[in-house]
């Protein structure tokens, strides 16, 4: 069977809209944020406000350092990425 110019554009049209589905789906189906965001407390409201995430970023390991106040458990991923999970509230 020949494809003319017309089945051709179906079947790509086709293909596109199977492709576009799927990636939905995906999308649908994901699990929800569970990572905790930024908590709305004294010690975190400058990072809140006004400051760029590289900069809040240079700051966390103040606090969350393996000796200080709220250290990072053991298995936590990169510990200088920390606003890219732990979102903002404000």
């Amino acid at each position: 069977m020949a494809f003319n110019l017309k089945n051709k554009k179906t079947l790509l049209n086709t293909i596109f809209i199977l492709v576009c589905l799927t990636i939905l789906l995906v999308l649908l189906k994901a699990p929800k944020e569970t990572t905790a965001r930024l908590p709305l407390d004294e010690s975190h409201l400058s990072f809140q406000q006004g400051m760029s995430k590289k900069e809040a970023e240079k700051s966390c390991s103040t606090c969350h350092f393996p000796e200080g106040v709220s250290p990072l458990p053991e298995e936590h991923p990169p510990k200088y990425r920390c606003l890219f999970c732990h979102k903002r509230q404000l």
